[in-house]
Formats: structure tokens, sequence, C-alpha cells
């Protein structure tokens, strides 16, 4: 999990066909404005290095994602949080929080390193309340593919989410949920979102295989989209920025989208032996593949072309992420410039791999991560561009 924000960056423009919408876009996702800009997907291959993809810009389907509600609930929040109900706020001591924001710091140092340098940039309160988040993100996807992963069941999803009720209620039940318990206190945080992350997590125990790419958006959402809308109040919006808050937040859904696309990308061959598939297996077709050609791990000229369309779908919502992280605080920007320029770089590198990602794991060296971070330090200290509504 990475904190994620985005934003339309790239200039788009009109789709030359409907062959290349379908490749780009759950179906269902509505165009949100008429202006077009366009997108060039860069690719080191030879054979489609000049190629240039035409993408429409289109919106979140806020009417089944209800991502507007949450953002109003926030903004409302966000104006009363020192009216607080005094008999709702939870009182610890200093030093059991100050243990408790500990361990989560530990935690977020040990699995998100480089994550976790960025957060060393912002100020204490919110290093505090992005690691508590963090925890919380990482014990939840665990319950599904962590050591503890063979006792799942329906039960202990239910007995989560209410243990999050509990903590939104300033009841937590162990000190990592304090940290927690402490965050939503003290930024406007909507529970909404985590229960969608909770629902995602029910998807994986239930669901192997997308029909399509709408379907997929959706698992996209629940498990990687739901981040960006609890982290930007955290994070919190510049005051210079010239948008809106919702359209702050569509961006920070987007960056998830890329980043869930890129992790199913970069893990086909893993959960191929798991048995899974997290590929439209109606864009597998459309190549002549099918779930026995990803089981077999024999990249073929057809499995190539079809991963470049899968990677400049990602990509394309790495282009719309781009401004966005200019628009929050500057002194929350570096972390999201790192995660949105590191995240990239795992796509070249399975593009480095000749698009064999399943026998392979495309990584980021450690040489590579390092010459990353003073460009997104950089890039961190533009101000907001200027978005024309």
């Amino acid at each position: 999990m990475c904190s994620t924000f985005s934003l339309a960056a790239a200039k788009l423009c009109c789709i030359k066909s409907k062959k290349e919408r379908k490749f780009l876009q759950p179906k269902f996702i509505v165009t949100t404005r008429a202006r077009s800009q366009v997108i060039t997907a860069p690719n080191k291959s030879s054979s489609v290095a000049t190629t240039t993809t035409q993408l429409l810009k289109q919106g979140i389907p806020h009417s089944d994602l209800h991502v507007r509600e949450i953002v109003e609930r926030q903004s409302q929040a966000s104006t009363c949080l020192g009216q607080q109900d005094a008999c709702r706020k939870p009182e610890f001591h200093p030093s059991y929080l100050d243990e408790a924001y500990a361990r989560c710091r530990s935690i977020c140092a040990e699995y998100a390193k480089t994550f976790y340098l960025g957060t060393l940039l912002m100020t204490k309160e919110r290093q505090k309340a992005i690691w508590a988040i963090y925890v919380w993100c990482r014990r939840t996807d665990e319950l599904v593919d962590g050591p503890i992963a063979v006792h799942m069941s329906s039960a202990v999803l239910d007995r989560w989410e209410e243990r999050l009720e509990d903590i939104f209620d300033g009841r937590p039940y162990d000190m990592l949920d304090a940290a927690l318990t402490d965050t939503v206190f003290k930024f406007p945080l909507d529970i909404k979102p985590f229960r969608d992350m909770i629902e995602g997590m029910r998807m994986d125990t239930r669901k192997f295989r997308y029909e399509n790419f709408e379907e997929l958006y959706l698992y996209c959402y629940y498990v990687a989209g739901t981040v960006g809308l609890i982290t930007v109040p955290v994070m919190g919006i510049a005051p210079e920025s010239c948008v809106s808050a919702q359209t702050i937040y569509n961006s920070a859904l987007h960056m998830g989208i890329g980043n869930q696309l890129t992790n199913i990308l970069r893990d086909v061959g893993e959960d191929a032996l798991r048995g899974r598939v997290y590929l439209p297996q109606d864009e597998l077709a459309q190549f002549g593949l099918c779930d026995k050609d990803v089981f077999a791990r024999k990249v073929s000229d057809g499995w190539r072309e079809f991963m470049k369309e899968q990677i400049t779908r990602a990509r394309y919502y790495y282009n719309l992420a781009e401004e966005g992280a200019s628009h929050l605080d500057k002194a929350s920007r570096w972390p999201v410039w790192s995660c949105l320029m590191l995240y990239r770089k795992i796509l070249d590198a399975i593009e480095d791999n000749d698009y064999d990602n399943l026998t392979k794991r495309a990584y980021v060296g450690k040489t590579k991560k390092l010459l990353t971070l003073p460009l997104a330090y950089t890039k961190a200290q533009s101000p907001p561009a200027l978005i024309f509504q």
C-alpha cells in the first residue's frame, strides 16, 4: 500500500476507435469534460516506439462508488473538528499513544522503506497519522494475503469491520488500533473508504476471475483507490491550489487504480501459482489467450501485445496523477511523487524483461530508487499548476 493521489495532468484527445477505448476505461465511467488532451505512453520496444495512444478523459462513477458523498462528509468534518463530542473523544495517556505511534512507525519503516523516507518531510502530526493508516491497511490486507490467510473466513472480516467501527467510536481493541483512533479524531476521516477496503478483501475470498475491465476497476477501487480517499485529508491540499476538493479526491482515486493495475501486472506469475488471474478475460480472448496460457507461463507474441495494452492503461492513470501530486500541501508531496515515479519504473522493468511477468518478477533496484528520490523531491517543490476547468 502506498499513498495515492492523481489529477488530469496529460493532454488528452479523442479515441480513434472503440477498440482503443475498451482497453483503457471501464464501460460505466461517464465523461466529465469535453476538452481533450493527448497522452503518449512511452514504450521501450522498438516496434511500438512511435505509437501514440489517444485517450478520452473520463471521470469517476460517483453514483456507484459514492465518492462525492465521502468528499462532502470529510470536507464538512474538517470545519468542525474542534467541536467534536467530548464524550466520544477517547483519552489516552500520552506515553501510551507515543508507544502506539512508535510501533506504527517501525512497521512502516520496515515494510515501506522508500515511502517511509518521504513521510519524514511531513509535519509530525501528519507523519503519525499516515503511519497509523498504513498499519491498518497492511493489517487488513494480511487478513487475505498474509500468514494467517489460511484461517480466513467471512466471519473474520465481519469481526474486523466491527473493530473498525469501534475505532471510529473511540473504543480501540489494541495499541495499533489506538493510534488510528487518535488519528480519526484529529483528521476529518470518513469510515466509508475503510469499509470499502474491507469489501475488497471479501472480493479476494470469493472472486478469482474478472470478466472485463469494469469488474477489475471496481476491485482496484476497493483495494487501492480507497487509500487515496483516506489519506487526502491527512496530506492536506495546498492553500494556493486552484482546483476543487472533488477534483483532488478524483485524482487520488486514479492514482490508486494505477498502482493496483501495476501490482497486478507485476504479480501475474505469482498469482497464477495460486490459481488467480487478475486480468480482464474478454481482453485476453481478443489476443487469442485464456487462463491456460497464463498457467502455462509461456511468453508468446500474443502475450506481449496484450501486455502492451495493459501497461498503456496503467500509464494512462499515472498521467492523470502527475499534477494532482502538486496540489497537495507542499510538505506532503515528496512521498507521493516518489510513489508515482517508482511505480512507473515497475512498468519499465516489465518491458525490460521482454514482457515476461509470468516467470520473472519486475522490480526496481536500490540504485534506481535512490536516484529517483532527488528527482521526486524536485517535482515536489513545484507549485500547483493551473488546471482549467
